[in-house]
């Protein structure tokens, strides 16, 4: 099982949106939610990383989820969400198209991501979530931040 799962019984998901995917990040992970606003671009960053923000004057870098698991661009709408999201002291804005709702999830129906060839996003998945009809993918924050 993926070390995203404590010992907790429970996990509490925040749930967003990537073209017609449904993501998750443990809520532990997540700082705040807010509305996309002015990013200042920074050169020679990698084309995924869009820039910083000033966040309540923290300086923030701010990743494109779709840009950095390589899906086709969309331009922002009024439902786009910046997550801020951290590991340890390192904050990082992803850029979803929408941020739908917030879930407990029993560690019983987390099942171990599945081998899938070819698929890109694959690194950055630490399992998936199944909850009535709908199949939650489990995003490892980690492996997002490491080039960073």
């Amino acid at each position: 099982m993926s070390e995203i799962v404590d010992a907790v019984d429970d996990l509490k998901l925040i749930v967003f949106q990537l073209v017609d995917k449904e993501y998750a990040i443990p809520v532990n992970q997540v700082r705040s939610i807010e509305k996309l606003e002015h990013i200042t671009r920074v050169p020679r960053t990698a084309s995924y990383v869009k820039g910083v923000i000033n966040l309540r004057g923290v300086v923030t870098p701010i990743i494109d989820l779709r840009s950095r698991f390589e899906l086709p661009p969309t331009e922002p709408t009024e439902s786009t969400r910046v997550i801020i999201a951290g590991l340890d002291d390192k904050d990082v804005g992803l850029i979803v198209d929408a941020a739908n709702d917030v879930l407990d999830v029993s560690r019983e129906a987390i099942e171990p991501s599945p081998d899938v060839v070819g698929v890109l996003e694959a690194e950055y998945i630490g399992g998936v979530v199944k909850q009535n009809r709908r199949l939650l993918i489990l995003i490892h924050l980690d492996k997002i931040l490491e080039s960073i």
